[in-house]
């Protein structure tokens, strides 16, 4: 990517931190689990979390029950209540993804939302538990409660058998995909301490994902080897504790591997294709050669059949109806980034609120996921900026399935799947050049 002669919006993984000013009742709530957490083992939070909140009864600390109560009858409690409990949960959250030995407390406080409260008698509480029982019920139905739920499963254990996955909701599968967590597993009143935990939980699982996917292919080739070279050792020697850690079979894992390591066009692989590409237009003088020059290499890739049918036309229509107004200026970063942006919204799904996705379905429909996915990287691989983009569009997709169990969306998993292999290959650390040498 060359030097940009205009400043364009700025592409983040993260939400921006949330600023809503919260009050003193609201601070006194941060404050007393802040404390709590630090010094109480998590089951016996989890127990107070669930008279105070759950409940609504009387609470052994009265500061503590005044301070909920004049949250919950504030005039502002129907908006702003989420972002409250939300964040009362985050504190937790995050201190217990601190340390290991916790994590399996997460599922168990977020699944306190889902439990029945007892009967409700007309005590001095009466009118304010069944107004906190109202809050409760309105937060489930929230954006907010529907984060915890995906972090739930993100720290909950991989589904260990693939024949599972056939029957089990897309949500139950969050904890596959490290490219989805900053997307999916945060709010919009996320704050920064949030977004630092969600981070790290995302590099740790990609650093895992990465060593099984490395140790495993490295296994392959080398039981491969053997039994090409010494067929009567290649019995003995088969490790059965070395697992495949995507949701592809063998066939099409290293069909994945050897299309985002190989060579795809010619001699050529999707870097040496994206190098050729930046190199190239470097020396273009207009946006408008730059996106006749950008649709040749996206086009280069796409099977001849398929593309003179239609795609190739819609392709080219988008591109030239894509700010049009600055054709006849200079190529620039904040160009080629919005050039970008735009394609994605077309090429994966276009918004959040109505995500429309046909373009996409079409490509997978008749290219495959491989190859889709191999497009999709040919764009990010000329600009990079824009890999959290990409990571946006299909935490869309996710969003947009996650209640559909995996038999009816196998199509998306099997994309999930290989955009984790293609990001990890060209933007994480794991070095399968080698690959590329073998016959």
């Amino acid at each position: 990517m060359r030097p940009g002669k205009r400043k364009g919006k700025k592409v983040t993984t993260w939400n921006e931190p949330y600023t809503r000013q919260s009050s003193a009742a609201e601070q006194k709530l941060y404050q007393y689990w802040l404390k709590l957490v630090q010094v109480e083992p998590p089951n016996s939070i989890i127990e107070r979390f669930k008279v105070l909140f759950i409940e609504g009864g009387t609470y052994p600390d009265k500061e503590i029950m005044q301070a909920l109560d004049e949250i919950i009858t504030s005039k502002y409690a129907e908006a702003q209540f989420k972002f409250v409990l939300n964040r009362c949960c985050h504190i937790l959250i995050n201190r217990w993804q601190i340390h290991p030995q916790h994590r399996s407390t997460i599922p168990q406080l977020i699944a306190c939302f889902e439990i029945k409260p007892a009967f409700l008698d007309h005590t001095l509480r009466y009118k304010s538990a069944r107004r906190l029982r109202e809050l409760i019920k309105n937060f489930r139905n929230t954006e907010q409660y529907t984060t915890l739920q995906r972090l739930s499963e993100a720290v909950s254990k991989t589904i260990a058998q693939k024949s599972e996955v056939k029957n089990t909701p897309l949500v139950k599968l969050i904890n596959r995909y490290p490219y989805l967590y900053e997307h999916c597993l945060l709010s919009e009143d996320s704050t920064y301490e949030d977004q630092q935990a969600i981070g790290k939980m995302r590099t740790e699982a990609q650093r895992n994902y990465e060593i099984e996917l490395s140790q495993y292919i490295t296994h392959q080739v080398r039981q491969t080897q053997v039994a090409r070279l010494r067929p009567e050792l290649h019995s003995k020697q088969i490790d059965r504790t070395i697992h495949n850690p995507t949701l592809l079979n063998d066939n099409e894992l290293f069909c994945a591997v050897k299309q985002y390591v190989g060579k795809v066009e010619g001699s050529s692989s999707y870097r040496d294709l994206a190098h050729s590409f930046i190199t190239h237009t470097s020396k273009t003088r207009t946006y408008k050669d730059f996106k006749n020059q950008l649709y040749a290499y996206l086009t280069s890739s796409i099977d001849p059949g398929y593309g003179k049918r239609q795609f190739n036309k819609q392709l080219y229509t988008y591109l030239q109806n894509t700010l049009p107004h600055n054709d006849s200026q200079p190529v620039s970063e904040f160009l080629i980034i919005r050039t970008c942006t735009n394609l994605l919204n077309f090429l994966v799904v276009n918004n959040q609120k109505q995500p429309q996705h046909f373009v996409f379905i079409d490509l997978v429909a008749n290219l495959g996921t491989t190859k889709t996915v191999g497009l999709l990287l040919k764009l990010v691989l000329i600009c990079r900026k824009v890999k959290p983009y990409l990571e946006k569009r299909f935490s869309i997709l996710f969003n947009h399935y996650e209640s559909n169990i995996g038999d009816a969306v196998m199509w998306l998993i099997q994309c999930l799947e290989n955009l984790n292999i293609a990001l990890s290959i060209h933007f994480g650390a794991i070095d399968l050049s080698y690959l590329s040498r073998l016959r």
